[in-house]
Protein backbone atom coordinates (compact mmCIF):
# COMPACT_ATOMS: atom_id res chain seq x y z
CA UNK A 1 0.00 0.00 0.00
CA UNK A 2 1.44 3.37 -0.94
CA UNK A 3 1.80 6.76 1.29
CA UNK A 4 -1.20 7.89 -0.75
CA UNK A 5 -3.35 4.70 0.04
CA UNK A 6 -2.35 5.62 3.98
CA UNK A 7 -3.26 9.16 3.96
CA UNK A 8 -5.63 11.66 4.85
CA UNK A 9 -7.33 15.30 4.55
CA UNK A 10 -5.00 17.30 3.22
CA UNK A 11 -2.03 14.93 2.40
CA UNK A 12 -3.89 12.76 -0.18
CA UNK A 13 -2.90 12.94 -3.49
CA UNK A 14 -0.22 15.25 -2.93
CA UNK A 15 1.12 17.36 -5.66
CA UNK A 16 4.55 16.37 -7.75
CA UNK A 17 7.49 18.27 -6.39
CA UNK A 18 9.96 15.73 -5.97
CA UNK A 19 9.97 15.83 -2.46
CA UNK A 20 6.62 14.57 -0.12
CA UNK A 21 7.97 16.58 2.53
CA UNK A 22 7.75 19.72 0.89
CA UNK A 23 4.70 18.74 -1.29
CA UNK A 24 2.71 18.75 2.39
CA UNK A 25 4.68 21.91 3.42
CA UNK A 26 3.61 23.95 0.81
CA UNK A 27 -0.29 22.83 0.68
CA UNK A 28 -0.78 23.21 4.10
CA UNK A 29 0.52 26.95 4.02
CA UNK A 30 -1.59 27.49 1.15
CA UNK A 31 -4.81 26.04 3.50
CA UNK A 32 -3.83 28.14 5.97
CA UNK A 33 -4.64 31.08 3.73
CA UNK A 34 -8.17 30.18 3.32
CA UNK A 35 -8.09 30.71 7.35
CA UNK A 36 -7.54 27.18 8.70
CA UNK A 37 -5.76 26.24 12.15
CA UNK A 38 -3.38 23.68 12.41
CA UNK A 39 -5.74 21.53 14.04
CA UNK A 40 -8.19 21.78 11.42
CA UNK A 41 -5.59 20.83 8.49
CA UNK A 42 -5.09 17.21 10.31
CA UNK A 43 -8.96 15.86 9.58
CA UNK A 44 -10.14 13.82 6.71
CA UNK A 45 -11.72 15.60 4.51
CA UNK A 46 -15.54 15.32 2.62
CA UNK A 47 -15.55 16.80 -0.74
CA UNK A 48 -18.82 18.87 -1.35
CA UNK A 49 -19.28 18.38 -5.35
CA UNK A 50 -21.47 21.13 -6.19
CA UNK A 51 -23.10 21.98 -9.27
CA UNK A 52 -24.82 24.92 -8.56
CA UNK A 53 -25.29 27.06 -11.56
CA UNK A 54 -27.40 30.43 -12.34
CA UNK A 55 -28.35 28.80 -15.33
CA UNK A 56 -29.90 25.42 -13.38
CA UNK A 57 -33.46 26.67 -11.90
CA UNK A 58 -33.51 23.63 -9.99
CA UNK A 59 -30.27 24.11 -8.05
CA UNK A 60 -31.18 27.33 -6.96
CA UNK A 61 -31.39 26.21 -3.14
CA UNK A 62 -27.88 24.56 -3.10
CA UNK A 63 -26.36 27.11 -0.75
CA UNK A 64 -28.56 26.32 1.90
CA UNK A 65 -28.72 22.64 1.05
CA UNK A 66 -24.63 22.01 1.07
CA UNK A 67 -24.38 24.30 4.23
CA UNK A 68 -26.41 21.51 5.95
CA UNK A 69 -24.37 18.91 4.70
CA UNK A 70 -21.36 20.56 6.05
CA UNK A 71 -23.41 20.50 9.25
CA UNK A 72 -23.28 16.97 8.97
CA UNK A 73 -19.58 16.36 7.82
CA UNK A 74 -18.62 18.50 11.06
CA UNK A 75 -20.59 16.08 12.94
CA UNK A 76 -19.03 13.51 11.71
CA UNK A 77 -15.67 14.87 12.70
CA UNK A 78 -14.39 15.36 9.35
CA UNK A 79 -13.60 18.32 7.36
CA UNK A 80 -16.10 19.84 4.15
CA UNK A 81 -15.03 21.40 1.51
CA UNK A 82 -17.27 22.50 -1.24
CA UNK A 83 -15.93 22.04 -4.87
CA UNK A 84 -17.84 23.56 -8.18
CA UNK A 85 -18.13 21.19 -10.97
CA UNK A 86 -19.90 21.61 -14.49
CA UNK A 87 -23.48 21.64 -13.78
CA UNK A 88 -26.42 20.96 -16.71
CA UNK A 89 -29.49 22.82 -16.51
CA UNK A 90 -31.64 20.64 -18.76
CA UNK A 91 -33.62 23.56 -20.74
CA UNK A 92 -30.83 26.18 -20.94
CA UNK A 93 -28.27 24.11 -22.96
CA UNK A 94 -27.81 23.49 -27.01
CA UNK A 95 -27.90 21.22 -28.56
CA UNK A 96 -29.57 19.35 -25.99
CA UNK A 97 -27.93 18.56 -22.45
CA UNK A 98 -27.30 14.99 -23.10
CA UNK A 99 -24.51 15.72 -24.92
CA UNK A 100 -22.27 17.17 -21.81
CA UNK A 101 -23.37 14.32 -19.56
CA UNK A 102 -20.21 12.89 -20.41
CA UNK A 103 -18.39 16.22 -19.65
CA UNK A 104 -19.67 16.65 -16.49
CA UNK A 105 -18.99 13.08 -15.64
CA UNK A 106 -15.43 13.74 -16.64
CA UNK A 107 -15.10 16.98 -14.57
CA UNK A 108 -16.42 14.93 -11.87
CA UNK A 109 -14.34 11.96 -11.91
CA UNK A 110 -11.10 13.84 -12.14
CA UNK A 111 -11.67 16.13 -9.23
CA UNK A 112 -12.61 13.43 -6.91
CA UNK A 113 -9.65 11.84 -7.87
CA UNK A 114 -7.03 14.91 -8.17
CA UNK A 115 -8.39 16.39 -4.97
CA UNK A 116 -7.20 15.68 -1.72
CA UNK A 117 -10.80 14.25 0.30
CA UNK A 118 -11.55 10.72 1.73
CA UNK A 119 -14.71 10.42 0.47
CA UNK A 120 -17.34 12.96 -1.57
CA UNK A 121 -21.08 14.41 -1.51
CA UNK A 122 -22.43 14.48 -4.58
CA UNK A 123 -24.89 17.01 -4.71
CA UNK A 124 -27.32 17.09 -7.54
CA UNK A 125 -31.17 17.10 -8.93
CA UNK A 126 -31.48 18.35 -12.87
CA UNK A 127 -32.02 15.29 -14.86
CA UNK A 128 -28.62 14.83 -16.45
CA UNK A 129 -26.70 15.71 -13.44
CA UNK A 130 -27.32 12.69 -11.21
CA UNK A 131 -26.22 9.98 -13.76
CA UNK A 132 -23.09 12.64 -14.72
CA UNK A 133 -22.01 12.60 -10.81
CA UNK A 134 -22.84 8.92 -10.54
CA UNK A 135 -20.61 7.96 -13.88
CA UNK A 136 -17.95 10.14 -12.33
CA UNK A 137 -18.26 8.72 -8.65
CA UNK A 138 -18.02 4.85 -9.93
CA UNK A 139 -14.93 5.47 -12.22
CA UNK A 140 -13.19 7.37 -9.60
CA UNK A 141 -14.24 4.75 -6.74
CA UNK A 142 -13.91 6.73 -3.62
CA UNK A 143 -17.04 6.07 -1.12
CA UNK A 144 -19.32 8.26 -2.30
CA UNK A 145 -23.21 9.78 -1.14
CA UNK A 146 -25.34 10.91 -3.68
CA UNK A 147 -27.69 13.77 -2.28
CA UNK A 148 -30.54 15.05 -5.19
CA UNK A 149 -31.91 18.38 -5.43
CA UNK A 150 -35.64 17.41 -4.70
CA UNK A 151 -38.35 17.73 -6.17
CA UNK A 152 -40.69 21.37 -6.83
CA UNK A 153 -43.79 21.86 -5.06
CA UNK A 154 -46.84 22.44 -7.22
CA UNK A 155 -48.82 25.22 -8.13
CA UNK A 156 -52.25 26.19 -9.56
CA UNK A 157 -53.71 27.46 -12.25
CA UNK A 158 -57.70 28.40 -11.71
CA UNK A 159 -58.98 25.49 -10.24
CA UNK A 160 -55.96 22.69 -11.37
CA UNK A 161 -53.00 21.72 -10.23
CA UNK A 162 -49.78 22.49 -12.24
CA UNK A 163 -46.79 20.94 -12.09
CA UNK A 164 -43.51 21.24 -14.51
CA UNK A 165 -43.23 19.46 -17.13
CA UNK A 166 -46.29 17.26 -17.81
CA UNK A 167 -48.66 20.13 -17.79
CA UNK A 168 -46.54 22.32 -19.87
CA UNK A 169 -46.41 20.06 -22.44
CA UNK A 170 -50.61 19.33 -21.65
CA UNK A 171 -51.33 23.03 -21.73
CA UNK A 172 -49.02 23.41 -24.77
CA UNK A 173 -50.96 20.53 -26.63
CA UNK A 174 -53.96 22.37 -26.07
CA UNK A 175 -52.51 25.71 -27.22
CA UNK A 176 -51.62 24.18 -30.42
CA UNK A 177 -55.21 22.90 -30.86
CA UNK A 178 -56.70 26.04 -29.96
CA UNK A 179 -58.55 25.20 -26.81
CA UNK A 180 -56.80 27.76 -24.98
CA UNK A 181 -55.66 31.65 -25.85
CA UNK A 182 -51.90 33.11 -26.15
CA UNK A 183 -53.62 35.68 -22.95
CA UNK A 184 -54.09 31.88 -21.20
CA UNK A 185 -50.82 29.78 -22.25
CA UNK A 186 -48.65 32.95 -20.95
CA UNK A 187 -50.34 33.07 -17.61
CA UNK A 188 -49.86 29.39 -17.18
CA UNK A 189 -46.49 29.62 -18.55
CA UNK A 190 -45.52 31.96 -15.02
CA UNK A 191 -46.83 29.02 -12.89
CA UNK A 192 -46.03 25.46 -13.93
CA UNK A 193 -42.54 26.22 -11.89
CA UNK A 194 -42.30 28.22 -9.45
CA UNK A 195 -40.19 26.77 -6.19
CA UNK A 196 -36.72 25.19 -6.37
CA UNK A 197 -36.64 21.35 -7.29
CA UNK A 198 -36.95 18.89 -10.17
CA UNK A 199 -39.60 18.58 -11.88
CA UNK A 200 -43.20 18.08 -9.83
CA UNK A 201 -43.66 14.62 -11.64
CA UNK A 202 -42.26 11.38 -12.50
CA UNK A 203 -39.98 12.77 -15.10
CA UNK A 204 -36.43 12.19 -15.62
CA UNK A 205 -34.75 13.61 -12.55
CA UNK A 206 -37.11 12.23 -10.02
CA UNK A 207 -36.67 8.84 -11.79
CA UNK A 208 -32.93 9.14 -11.63
CA UNK A 209 -33.23 10.19 -7.51
CA UNK A 210 -35.52 6.98 -6.82
CA UNK A 211 -32.42 4.78 -9.00
CA UNK A 212 -29.98 6.35 -6.64
CA UNK A 213 -31.72 5.52 -3.97
CA UNK A 214 -32.61 1.85 -4.72
CA UNK A 215 -28.92 1.65 -6.04
CA UNK A 216 -27.71 2.60 -2.67
CA UNK A 217 -26.10 5.64 -3.20
CA UNK A 218 -28.43 7.35 -2.06
CA UNK A 219 -29.73 7.71 1.91
CA UNK A 220 -32.95 5.66 2.35
CA UNK A 221 -36.43 7.94 2.13
CA UNK A 222 -34.38 10.74 0.64
CA UNK A 223 -35.40 10.55 -3.18
CA UNK A 224 -38.64 12.11 -3.25
CA UNK A 225 -38.52 14.48 -0.21
CA UNK A 226 -39.45 17.77 -2.05
CA UNK A 227 -36.79 20.42 -2.31
CA UNK A 228 -38.06 23.21 -0.06
CA UNK A 229 -38.72 20.90 2.86
CA UNK A 230 -36.63 20.84 6.15
CA UNK A 231 -36.71 17.52 5.87
CA UNK A 232 -34.41 18.25 2.39
CA UNK A 233 -32.36 20.20 4.79
CA UNK A 234 -32.33 17.33 7.19
CA UNK A 235 -31.20 14.64 4.54
CA UNK A 236 -28.36 16.65 4.00
CA UNK A 237 -27.52 16.84 7.05
CA UNK A 238 -27.52 12.91 7.27
CA UNK A 239 -25.65 12.49 3.98
CA UNK A 240 -23.00 14.80 5.27
CA UNK A 241 -22.26 12.23 8.71
CA UNK A 242 -22.67 9.48 6.42
CA UNK A 243 -20.08 10.34 4.28
CA UNK A 244 -17.72 11.82 7.28
CA UNK A 245 -18.60 7.54 8.75
CA UNK A 246 -17.29 6.14 5.29
CA UNK A 247 -13.53 7.97 6.54
CA UNK A 248 -13.04 4.88 8.95
CA UNK A 249 -15.10 2.18 7.45
CA UNK A 250 -14.74 2.91 3.64
CA UNK A 251 -17.85 1.17 1.12
CA UNK A 252 -16.87 2.35 -2.29
CA UNK A 253 -19.38 2.76 -5.34
CA UNK A 254 -18.33 -0.69 -7.00
CA UNK A 255 -19.40 -2.08 -3.80
CA UNK A 256 -22.63 -0.65 -3.92
CA UNK A 257 -23.14 -0.42 -8.03
CA UNK A 258 -23.21 -4.32 -8.90
CA UNK A 259 -25.25 -6.55 -10.83
CA UNK A 260 -27.71 -7.26 -8.07
CA UNK A 261 -28.16 -3.65 -7.42
CA UNK A 262 -28.75 -2.10 -11.36
CA UNK A 263 -31.66 -5.76 -11.74
CA UNK A 264 -33.13 -3.96 -8.21
CA UNK A 265 -32.87 -0.48 -10.01
CA UNK A 266 -34.56 -1.82 -13.32
CA UNK A 267 -37.72 -3.73 -11.08
CA UNK A 268 -38.26 -0.15 -8.97
CA UNK A 269 -37.76 1.92 -12.59
CA UNK A 270 -40.72 -0.31 -13.97
CA UNK A 271 -42.56 -0.30 -11.18
CA UNK A 272 -42.33 3.92 -11.52
CA UNK A 273 -43.57 3.89 -14.65
CA UNK A 274 -40.41 6.08 -14.70
CA UNK A 275 -38.65 7.83 -17.01
CA UNK A 276 -37.36 5.85 -20.69
CA UNK A 277 -34.08 8.20 -20.43
CA UNK A 278 -33.45 6.46 -17.09
CA UNK A 279 -32.66 3.54 -19.02
CA UNK A 280 -29.47 5.38 -21.16
CA UNK A 281 -28.52 6.52 -17.75
CA UNK A 282 -28.23 3.41 -15.87
CA UNK A 283 -26.92 1.62 -18.67
CA UNK A 284 -24.10 4.16 -18.78
CA UNK A 285 -23.58 4.58 -14.83
CA UNK A 286 -23.60 0.22 -14.92
CA UNK A 287 -21.40 0.46 -17.61
CA UNK A 288 -18.61 2.24 -15.93
CA UNK A 289 -18.20 -0.78 -13.72
CA UNK A 290 -18.31 -3.35 -16.88
CA UNK A 291 -21.70 -4.02 -15.83
CA UNK A 292 -24.04 -5.06 -19.42
CA UNK A 293 -27.91 -3.79 -19.40
CA UNK A 294 -29.02 -6.65 -22.15
CA UNK A 295 -32.71 -5.10 -23.47
CA UNK A 296 -33.78 -8.71 -23.72
CA UNK A 297 -33.13 -8.40 -19.79
CA UNK A 298 -35.19 -5.57 -19.50
CA UNK A 299 -37.93 -7.19 -21.11
CA UNK A 300 -38.00 -10.05 -18.87
CA UNK A 301 -38.14 -8.06 -15.58
CA UNK A 302 -40.76 -6.07 -17.44
CA UNK A 303 -43.19 -8.86 -18.02
CA UNK A 304 -42.59 -9.72 -14.35
CA UNK A 305 -42.66 -6.28 -12.61
CA UNK A 306 -46.01 -4.11 -12.60
CA UNK A 307 -46.41 -0.43 -12.48
CA UNK A 308 -47.18 0.84 -9.21
CA UNK A 309 -47.43 3.95 -9.00
CA UNK A 310 -50.00 6.43 -9.56
CA UNK A 311 -47.65 9.73 -10.95
CA UNK A 312 -47.98 12.05 -13.69
CA UNK A 313 -46.97 11.17 -16.97
CA UNK A 314 -48.43 7.76 -16.32
CA UNK A 315 -51.31 8.68 -13.64
CA UNK A 316 -52.87 11.40 -11.68
CA UNK A 317 -50.22 12.63 -8.35
CA UNK A 318 -47.38 14.52 -8.35
CA UNK A 319 -43.51 13.98 -6.34
CA UNK A 320 -44.96 15.53 -3.21
CA UNK A 321 -47.72 13.15 -3.25
CA UNK A 322 -45.46 10.50 -3.41
CA UNK A 323 -43.15 11.71 -0.82
CA UNK A 324 -45.88 11.67 1.65
CA UNK A 325 -47.46 8.42 0.63
CA UNK A 326 -44.52 6.35 1.47
CA UNK A 327 -42.26 7.11 -1.01
CA UNK A 328 -39.19 4.65 -2.42
CA UNK A 329 -39.52 2.47 0.42
CA UNK A 330 -43.09 1.66 -0.10
CA UNK A 331 -42.26 0.65 -4.04
CA UNK A 332 -39.53 -1.50 -2.47
CA UNK A 333 -41.44 -3.40 0.13
CA UNK A 334 -44.61 -4.34 -2.54
CA UNK A 335 -41.45 -5.36 -4.60
CA UNK A 336 -39.65 -7.48 -1.75
CA UNK A 337 -40.02 -11.06 -3.40
CA UNK A 338 -38.64 -9.82 -6.64
CA UNK A 339 -35.47 -7.76 -5.46
CA UNK A 340 -32.04 -9.15 -4.29
CA UNK A 341 -32.14 -8.08 -0.15
CA UNK A 342 -28.21 -8.26 0.02
CA UNK A 343 -27.31 -5.54 -1.33
CA UNK A 344 -24.97 -2.86 0.40
CA UNK A 345 -26.02 0.35 0.59
CA UNK A 346 -23.94 3.67 1.79
CA UNK A 347 -25.53 3.24 5.52
CA UNK A 348 -23.78 -0.22 5.62
CA UNK A 349 -26.76 -2.01 6.19
CA UNK A 350 -28.22 -4.17 3.19
CA UNK A 351 -31.22 -3.17 1.20
CA UNK A 352 -33.17 -5.86 3.67
CA UNK A 353 -31.88 -4.37 6.65
CA UNK A 354 -33.44 -1.47 5.33
CA UNK A 355 -36.74 -2.87 5.09
CA UNK A 356 -36.76 -4.55 7.94
CA UNK A 357 -36.65 -0.80 9.86
CA UNK A 358 -38.98 0.48 7.20
CA UNK A 359 -41.67 2.68 8.85
CA UNK A 360 -44.69 0.82 6.90
CA UNK A 361 -46.81 3.58 5.80
CA UNK A 362 -48.58 3.82 2.17
CA UNK A 363 -51.13 5.53 0.29
CA UNK A 364 -53.04 3.48 -1.65
CA UNK A 365 -54.09 6.61 -3.92
CA UNK A 366 -50.76 6.90 -4.98
CA UNK A 367 -48.33 3.88 -4.28
CA UNK A 368 -50.69 0.70 -5.51
CA UNK A 369 -49.94 -2.80 -3.72
CA UNK A 370 -48.44 -5.60 -5.70
CA UNK A 371 -51.03 -7.61 -5.92
CA UNK A 372 -53.65 -4.72 -7.25
CA UNK A 373 -51.20 -2.86 -9.66
CA UNK A 374 -51.77 0.05 -11.82
CA UNK A 375 -50.54 -2.21 -14.95
CA UNK A 376 -49.89 -5.95 -14.34
CA UNK A 377 -46.78 -5.55 -16.42
CA UNK A 378 -43.48 -2.66 -16.31
CA UNK A 379 -43.71 0.61 -18.08
CA UNK A 380 -41.39 0.38 -20.55
CA UNK A 381 -40.58 -2.05 -22.88
CA UNK A 382 -37.85 -2.79 -25.56
CA UNK A 383 -38.77 -3.50 -29.60
CA UNK A 384 -36.60 -5.33 -31.70
CA UNK A 385 -37.07 -6.07 -35.50
CA UNK A 386 -35.69 -4.92 -38.54
CA UNK A 387 -36.28 -0.88 -37.68
CA UNK A 388 -34.11 -1.49 -34.45
CA UNK A 389 -32.05 -4.30 -34.78
CA UNK A 390 -30.33 -3.47 -31.73
CA UNK A 391 -33.22 -2.33 -29.94
CA UNK A 392 -35.97 0.72 -29.18
CA UNK A 393 -37.62 1.83 -26.48
CA UNK A 394 -41.56 2.57 -25.80
CA UNK A 395 -43.24 3.82 -22.78
CA UNK A 396 -45.99 1.79 -22.59
CA UNK A 397 -47.77 2.90 -19.37
CA UNK A 398 -47.65 6.29 -21.10
CA UNK A 399 -49.37 5.25 -24.73
CA UNK A 400 -52.71 4.84 -25.82
CA UNK A 401 -53.06 0.88 -25.97
CA UNK A 402 -55.29 0.90 -28.86
CA UNK A 403 -51.67 1.90 -30.94
CA UNK A 404 -50.39 -1.07 -29.19
CA UNK A 405 -51.19 -3.46 -32.48
CA UNK A 406 -50.98 -1.39 -35.69
CA UNK A 407 -49.77 -1.29 -38.86
CA UNK A 408 -49.34 2.38 -40.47
CA UNK A 409 -48.10 4.68 -43.19
CA UNK A 410 -44.79 6.13 -42.57
CA UNK A 411 -45.06 10.15 -42.88
CA UNK A 412 -41.11 10.68 -42.66
CA UNK A 413 -39.07 13.74 -41.34
CA UNK A 414 -35.60 13.70 -42.60
CA UNK A 415 -34.35 16.12 -39.25
CA UNK A 416 -35.53 18.27 -36.81
CA UNK A 417 -35.40 21.19 -39.36
CA UNK A 418 -37.21 19.22 -41.75
CA UNK A 419 -39.86 18.92 -39.22
CA UNK A 420 -39.83 22.39 -38.03
CA UNK A 421 -40.67 23.45 -41.45
CA UNK A 422 -43.52 21.32 -42.17
CA UNK A 423 -44.89 19.60 -39.46
CA UNK A 424 -47.81 22.59 -39.28
CA UNK A 425 -48.31 23.13 -43.36
CA UNK A 426 -51.71 23.09 -44.87
CA UNK A 427 -50.68 20.87 -47.33
CA UNK A 428 -49.14 18.20 -45.35
CA UNK A 429 -50.28 14.92 -46.32
CA UNK A 430 -50.94 13.06 -43.09
CA UNK A 431 -53.91 11.31 -41.49
CA UNK A 432 -54.66 9.58 -38.10
CA UNK A 433 -53.65 5.99 -39.04
CA UNK A 434 -50.44 7.47 -40.26
CA UNK A 435 -46.88 6.87 -38.29
CA UNK A 436 -44.28 9.77 -37.87
CA UNK A 437 -41.28 9.13 -38.68
CA UNK A 438 -38.23 11.46 -37.48
CA UNK A 439 -35.08 10.70 -38.42
CA UNK A 440 -31.13 11.91 -37.61
CA UNK A 441 -31.89 12.93 -34.48
CA UNK A 442 -29.94 9.93 -32.54
CA UNK A 443 -26.48 11.05 -30.52
CA UNK A 444 -24.16 10.98 -33.31
CA UNK A 445 -26.73 13.41 -35.42
CA UNK A 446 -25.80 17.33 -35.18
CA UNK A 447 -28.26 17.07 -32.53
CA UNK A 448 -26.86 15.37 -30.28
CA UNK A 449 -30.02 13.07 -29.45
CA UNK A 450 -32.59 15.49 -28.04
CA UNK A 451 -35.57 15.51 -26.10
CA UNK A 452 -37.23 15.40 -29.67
CA UNK A 453 -39.16 12.14 -30.31
CA UNK A 454 -42.22 13.49 -28.28
CA UNK A 455 -42.97 14.61 -31.71
CA UNK A 456 -46.05 17.26 -31.74
CA UNK A 457 -49.14 16.59 -33.66
CA UNK A 458 -49.42 18.19 -36.41
CA UNK A 459 -52.39 21.05 -36.64
CA UNK A 460 -54.27 19.88 -39.10
CA UNK A 461 -55.17 16.62 -36.88
CA UNK A 462 -54.67 18.13 -33.27
CA UNK A 463 -56.89 20.82 -34.25
CA UNK A 464 -59.41 18.27 -34.91
CA UNK A 465 -59.32 16.46 -31.27
CA UNK A 466 -56.36 13.71 -32.33
CA UNK A 467 -54.22 13.73 -29.27
CA UNK A 468 -52.09 10.53 -29.62
CA UNK A 469 -50.71 8.81 -32.85
CA UNK A 470 -47.39 6.57 -33.41
CA UNK A 471 -44.28 8.47 -33.82
CA UNK A 472 -40.91 6.86 -34.09
CA UNK A 473 -37.37 8.29 -34.18
CA UNK A 474 -33.97 7.90 -32.26
CA UNK A 475 -34.29 10.60 -30.67
CA UNK A 476 -34.97 10.56 -26.77
CA UNK A 477 -38.06 12.42 -25.00
CA UNK A 478 -38.28 14.29 -21.56
CA UNK A 479 -39.51 11.59 -19.05
CA UNK A 480 -42.25 13.98 -18.45
CA UNK A 481 -44.10 13.36 -21.88
CA UNK A 482 -46.84 11.20 -22.91
CA UNK A 483 -47.77 9.43 -26.33
CA UNK A 484 -47.03 6.20 -28.13
CA UNK A 485 -43.70 7.33 -28.96
CA UNK A 486 -40.79 4.94 -29.86
CA UNK A 487 -37.70 5.97 -28.72
CA UNK A 488 -33.59 5.61 -28.72
CA UNK A 489 -33.68 3.37 -32.18
CA UNK A 490 -30.84 1.82 -33.03
CA UNK A 491 -28.64 1.62 -34.47
CA UNK A 492 -28.89 5.57 -35.54
CA UNK A 493 -29.94 7.03 -38.67
CA UNK A 494 -27.05 9.08 -38.70
CA UNK A 495 -24.99 6.02 -39.10
CA UNK A 496 -26.87 4.95 -41.22
CA UNK A 497 -29.12 2.27 -39.26
CA UNK A 498 -32.01 0.85 -40.87
CA UNK A 499 -34.08 3.99 -39.80
CA UNK A 500 -32.11 5.78 -42.20
CA UNK A 501 -33.77 4.24 -45.11
CA UNK A 502 -37.62 4.52 -44.08
CA UNK A 503 -39.13 6.67 -47.00
CA UNK A 504 -42.99 8.43 -46.85
CA UNK A 505 -45.29 6.02 -48.16
CA UNK A 506 -43.88 2.79 -46.57
CA UNK A 507 -45.57 0.34 -44.16
CA UNK A 508 -44.46 -0.15 -40.60
CA UNK A 509 -45.91 -2.18 -37.87
CA UNK A 510 -46.10 -1.92 -34.30
CA UNK A 511 -46.61 -5.06 -32.21
CA UNK A 512 -46.15 -4.47 -28.17
CA UNK A 513 -47.16 -7.75 -27.68
CA UNK A 514 -44.48 -9.25 -29.36
CA UNK A 515 -41.95 -6.43 -29.04
CA UNK A 516 -41.74 -5.81 -32.32
CA UNK A 517 -41.42 -2.92 -34.80
CA UNK A 518 -40.85 -3.85 -38.49
CA UNK A 519 -40.40 -1.83 -41.85
CA UNK A 520 -42.49 -3.63 -43.87
CA UNK A 521 -40.18 -3.15 -46.99
CA UNK A 522 -38.35 -6.08 -48.49
CA UNK A 523 -34.74 -6.69 -48.44
CA UNK A 524 -34.09 -6.34 -52.50
CA UNK A 525 -35.50 -2.88 -51.95
CA UNK A 526 -33.88 -1.67 -48.79
CA UNK A 527 -30.06 -2.81 -50.09
CA UNK A 528 -30.88 -0.62 -53.05
CA UNK A 529 -31.78 2.31 -50.37
CA UNK A 530 -28.88 1.48 -48.29
CA UNK A 531 -26.33 1.50 -51.59
CA UNK A 532 -27.60 5.28 -52.31
CA UNK A 533 -27.02 6.43 -48.95
CA UNK A 534 -24.64 8.44 -47.64
CA UNK A 535 -23.65 10.24 -44.25
CA UNK A 536 -23.76 13.94 -43.82
CA UNK A 537 -22.34 13.91 -40.02
CA UNK A 538 -19.10 16.25 -39.76
CA UNK A 539 -16.34 13.79 -39.56
CA UNK A 540 -14.21 14.42 -36.33
CA UNK A 541 -11.46 15.66 -37.81
CA UNK A 542 -13.05 18.66 -39.13
CA UNK A 543 -14.43 19.49 -35.21
CA UNK A 544 -12.90 21.07 -32.81
CA UNK A 545 -12.74 20.92 -28.53
CA UNK A 546 -15.24 18.61 -26.86
CA UNK A 547 -17.69 18.42 -30.22
CA UNK A 548 -14.36 16.70 -31.66
CA UNK A 549 -13.98 13.94 -28.51
CA UNK A 550 -18.01 13.91 -28.46
CA UNK A 551 -18.22 12.94 -32.37
CA UNK A 552 -15.24 10.66 -31.91
CA UNK A 553 -16.27 8.30 -28.87
CA UNK A 554 -19.67 8.86 -28.39
CA UNK A 555 -21.56 5.32 -28.44
CA UNK A 556 -25.48 3.94 -29.53
CA UNK A 557 -28.46 4.25 -26.96
CA UNK A 558 -28.32 0.49 -26.33
CA UNK A 559 -24.59 1.09 -24.46
CA UNK A 560 -25.94 4.36 -22.73
CA UNK A 561 -24.19 6.88 -25.07
CA UNK A 562 -21.26 6.86 -22.95
CA UNK A 563 -17.81 7.17 -24.18
CA UNK A 564 -15.95 4.06 -25.11
CA UNK A 565 -12.61 5.00 -23.90
CA UNK A 566 -14.76 6.30 -20.25
CA UNK A 567 -15.78 1.82 -20.04
CA UNK A 568 -13.35 -0.30 -18.20
CA UNK A 569 -10.71 -1.81 -20.21
CA UNK A 570 -11.60 -5.96 -20.99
Amino acid sequence: MSDDDMARGFARGLTNYGDRDFSVYLRNSFAASMGYSREVLKKPIIGIANSASGFNNCHRHFPELIEAVKRGVLLGGGLPIDFPTISLGEVFLNPTSLKFRNLMSMDTEEMIRAQPMDAVVLVGGCDKTVPAQLMGAASADLPAVQLVAGPMMTSRYGNERLGACTDCRRFWGKYRAGEISTDEINDIEGRLATTAGTCAVMGTASTMACIAETLGMALPGTAAIPAVHADRLRAAEASGLAAARMIDHPIRPSEVITEKSVENALRVLLALGGSTNAIIHLTAVAGRLGIDIPLTRLNQLSDETPVLVNLKPVGNHYMEDFFFAGGVGAVLRELKPLLHLDTLTVTGQTLGDRLETDPGFVDRNVIASAGEPLEPQGGLVALFGNLAPRGAILKRSAADKSLFEHEGRAVVFSSLEDLATRMDAPGLDIAPDDIMVLQNAGPKSASGMPEAGYLPIPKKLSSKGLKDMIRISDARMSGTAFGTIVLHVAPEAAIGGPLALVRTGDRIRLSVSEKRIELLVDDAELDRRRADWSSDIVPPEQRRGYDRLYAAEVLQADEGCDFGFLKPRT
